[in-house]
């Protein structure tokens, strides 16, 4: 967009603070290669065009907005004499891409100093060269701080998490070897039990009755109900003293097992009724060892099965063999973060699921995803853990009007409301020297509305904290070239849309 050309004046532009330290010399080059312009009502640039110009309001009134997804989120509203905006990063040259980023319109006839960016680029090299040489450090060196610690934290992230899979898996293994051992031993005594029944005196019918029950045994430990302690108790104590009523030695060893498989005194009474009285001992016996048997069965498949069901969560946490973008059921990616994180949350923090399991699939890339829900969990367990280590941690999810709601809710300490408006810059943390980088929040505002067009928001009070990502129902699959990188380093006007996003 072009204004109404107006006449420069080198005493009007001197008394604006951002040139009064100039010589009459330096303003007269300035109106020389510069020019004043009156913008009417509406926009003077938009955000993302190629930066052309370097604007400086004279009088007027300038909005400057940032591009949120679908939303032109205002950012400043000012009538200040001075204030500047448009190509500020010229001096930088090609090293950076020259573009505009926010976009700027005039609610009233404004009127500008307008200076083309090569002439700004130029005079600022020429009058102030150790300036500009501070500035560009500044910028490059704050990028690659960023990038460095940004890479920092997610490998510190990494080696949480696999901590965290190694301790969940190294308990079904071991779990899976105990049992395979005594597996081995009790089948060695089956069949030196086996062996002893065969050299009896026992009919064919007896052992066929016998191998009958077995197999009826079998199939009640597949069904036994599960039991309260003091049901089981009881029932403990029954089978003991029916045991011992027969003359069976060690009652109260095989007591236990029995009842651990679901078998009752009425069970044992229908064995004592189908075998003959002189075989009951040896028959229970070898019940005992099929009862065993069957147990430890059970137990290495319920470990190979955790230990299948982890390998899954890890490859649906870190999304393998998968589309980067693709719709998804956001409680695929919540259930597989919080098993991962399982061990960094603990026992003492009670996790509650509030799922709204009729929401849609919403697209996205998943792996992002659950790099917001990994960083608002740990803060969550840190500001639980900071108020004492017990607590709650609530994760809902909800239809908001037309968009998907995710909410991490804690009980723990809280944000002051001080500091809420900077928790998403980056470097800003609360955590103690050497636990927090404070790239974790800045990393997920990123994620969650550069690329996903959603919002991040929080709302906070003691004992209360909500952190609430919206995320659209739908949305066109973008180009990867423009994707931003979600470590990209921020600018002031993007700091300033996060604090004020609904």
């Amino acid at each position: 967009m072009s204004g109404r050309p107006a006449p420069c004046a080198p005493e009007e532009i001197g008394k604006l603070f951002l040139f009064e330290k100039l010589s009459p010399e330096q303003l007269g080059r300035l109106c020389a290669e510069g020019r004043v312009e009156v913008f009417e009502p509406g926009p003077v640039y938009t955000e993302g065009e190629d930066a052309t110009c370097f604007y400086v309001m004279l009088e007027g009134t300038v909005v400057l907005s940032r591009r949120v997804g679908v939303d032109d989120v205002e950012t400043n509203r000012t009538s200040q004499r001075g204030v500047y905006a448009g190509a500020m990063q010229a001096y930088v040259g090609d090293r950076l891409p020259q573009v505009y980023n926010n976009s700027m319109r005039v609610t009233e006839p404004t009127r500008f100093f307008v200076l083309p960016a090569e002439t700004f680029a130029a005079v600022m090299r020429e009058w102030f060269p150790m300036a500009v040489h501070l500035l560009e450090g500044l910028f490059f060196g704050s990028k690659s701080t960023q990038r460095a610690v940004g890479q920092r934290e997610r490998l510190l992230a990494l080696g949480s998490l696999s901590a965290g899979l190694t301790h969940e898996l190294n308990n079904p293994a071991a779990a899976a070897v105990r049992a395979t051992a005594t597996l081995r031993e009790r089948v060695a005594k089956m069949r030196h039990k086996l062996a002893v029944i065969a050299e009896g005196p026992f009919s064919r019918d007896a052992l066929a009755g016998l191998i009958e029950i077995q197999e009826r045994t079998a199939e009640r430990v597949a069904k036994a109900p599960a039991l309260s302690p003091l049901e089981a108790s009881d029932r403990e104590d029954a089978l003991t003293d029916w045991l011992e009523d027969r003359g069976i030695d060690h009652g109260w060893q095989l007591a236990p097992t029995f009842v651990q498989a679901g078998l009752d005194t009425d069970w044992l009474e229908q064995v004592a009724a189908a075998v003959d009285e002189e075989i009951l001992p040896g028959a229970v016996g070898w019940l005992n060892y099929t009862v065993e048997t069957e147990l430890l069965m059970n137990e290495i498949a319920d470990s190979t099965a955790r230990v299948s069901h982890l390998v899954d969560a890890a490859k649906q946490y870190a999304q393998l063999d998968r589309a980067p973008y693709r719709t998804v059921d956001v409680h695929e990616l919540l259930d597989s973060t919080l098993l991962m994180l399982s061990g960094k949350i603990g026992p003492r923090i009670e996790v509650v699921k509030e799922y709204d399991r009729t929401v849609p699939k919403v697209p996205a890339y998943p792996a992002e995803l659950n790099q917001v829900w990994t960083n608002l969990i740990d803060n969550a367990v840190a500001a639980v853990n900071a108020a004492g280590g017990d607590g709650t941690l609530t994760v809902r999810t909800a239809l908001h009007d037309d968009r998907l709601l995710v909410e991490f809710r804690d009980t723990g300490t809280g944000i002051d409301p001080e500091i809420r408006e900077r928790i998403f810059d980056p470097f800003f943390t609360t955590k103690p020297v050497g636990e927090g980088t404070g790239l974790g929040l800045d990393i997920s505002w990123r994620i969650v509305v550069n690329k996903h067009h959603g919002t991040l928001q929080v709302e906070s009070e003691p004992g209360d904290t909500r952190f609430q990502v919206l995320l659209p129902l739908t949305a066109d699959e973008p180009e990867p070239s423009d994707e931003p990188e979600p470590t990209d380093e921020p600018d002031p006007a993007e700091q300033t849309a996060r604090e004020e996003t609904p």
